[in-house]
């Protein structure tokens, strides 16, 4: 059996603190579901499940507050996921499994992340101690093979002799895409129906950057950011009766390098496409342009076919809804063929789906 995209839409990225800084990430979850099911042609009743990917909440079921405030019917359960920055895609592919295994006929996948809402975290001191303040987890049991993402970008760059000019000319043309494309995959949440931090960016603006670590700056790095992303995947006999469907090829998630998370798609772009036919369009995460490079050339990609609209420097990285904003970019433009979506997520993890128009 297979499993179909029959719609998939997106909020607007807004930067941490500005237009959606007051919305949770179920209020940024329920107009995009609602506008994926009217592109659907279905009806709330319909939906089966709900699956959201959320990195930076507070726990609980974030995707049983989506399911509610997006008038789901109760039955719908709602199933929260995090995989960090992969879970939006890897949601997609949960989505497209249940479907296949005859468990689901329409699941609607995707996430919904705020930057700007996430708690603050804590430490408790077993010992009576005041607790500690952190900002991110761990993303390995050992401290010496889990390094920051800007670290580990600084690395990969120095490893593989990716200047910061190139960096940050990659970043200059991601902003430039996507200011010259249509972005016909943008739901209105909040009134807000473009992206808030694509600007036109020279490569002098960007020199001027602060630097993160290394060759690593303000400029070529994608800035934390709130937004929700969803697509509605369903079965072949539910597929058929629907305006457009783009059937889910292949999906898999990989484990890699803990200390290289950048190059961590490599493996399961090779499972999913290992470049056995041509692509007509690539969707690549782009937290770091030197890590959308290395991507672009490790996978063997064609770099006038990926992100053509622009990417996440452009955007913003909305952690746990980044992978799905890709499936939501694809699936609009994607008009033939095949395409391709990857992310990297911490911990040295990668996720690709390919999808067939």
């Amino acid at each position: 059996m297979s499993a179909f995209v029959i719609a998939a839409r997106r909020s607007a990225v807004m930067p941490a603190g500005g237009a959606f800084a007051r919305l949770y990430p179920h209020d940024l979850a329920s107009p995009v579901i609602a506008a994926c099911l009217a592109d659907a042609g279905l009806i709330p009743d319909q939906v089966d499940e709900l699956i959201l990917s959320n990195a930076l909440g507070g726990g609980g079921n974030p995707a049983r507050l989506a399911a509610l405030a997006a008038g789901l019917p109760d039955r719908v359960a709602g199933l929260s996921i995090d995989r960090q920055c992969a879970g939006g895609l890897d949601a997609i592919a949960l989505a497209a499994a249940l479907v296949q295994a005859g468990m689901a006929e329409v699941v609607i996948a995707g996430g919904a992340e705020s930057a700007s809402r996430r708690p603050l975290r804590f430490h408790t001191d077993p010992d009576g101690g005041p607790a500690v303040a952190y900002d991110a987890p761990a993303f390995t049991p050992w401290p010496d093979r889990d390094p920051g993402m800007a670290e580990a970008a600084a690395a990969l760059a120095m490893e593989l002799g990716i200047s910061r000019l190139e960096q940050d000319a990659y970043a200059v043309a991601s902003h430039a895409h996507a200011r010259s494309s249509a972005q016909p995959e943008i739901a209105s949440v909040s009134n807000c129906t473009a992206d808030g931090f694509t600007r036109l960016l020279t490569l002098e603006t960007a020199a001027r950057a602060r630097a993160l670590r290394g060759t690593i700056t303000a400029a070529n790095t994608a800035i934390a950011a709130d937004a929700a992303a969803f697509s509605v995947v369903v079965s072949d006999r539910v597929a058929r009766a629907a305006p457009r469907a783009l059937r889910i090829a292949a999906a898999a998630t990989r484990g890699a390098d803990p200390t290289s998370p950048g190059l961590a798609p490599l493996r399961a772009i090779a499972e999913v496409w290992g470049g056995r036919f041509p692509l007509a369009h690539a969707e690549i995460m782009e937290a770091y342009a030197v890590q959308a490079i290395a991507c672009i050339r490790g996978a063997g990609l064609d770099p006038d076919r990926v992100n053509p609209a622009g990417g996440a420097l452009a955007r913003g990285h909305p952690i746990g809804a980044s992978g799905a904003v890709l499936i939501a970019r694809l699936f609009h433009d994607l008009h033939g063929g095949y395409g391709l979506a990857a992310i990297a997520a911490a911990g040295g993890i990668g996720t690709a789906l390919l999808l067939e128009a």
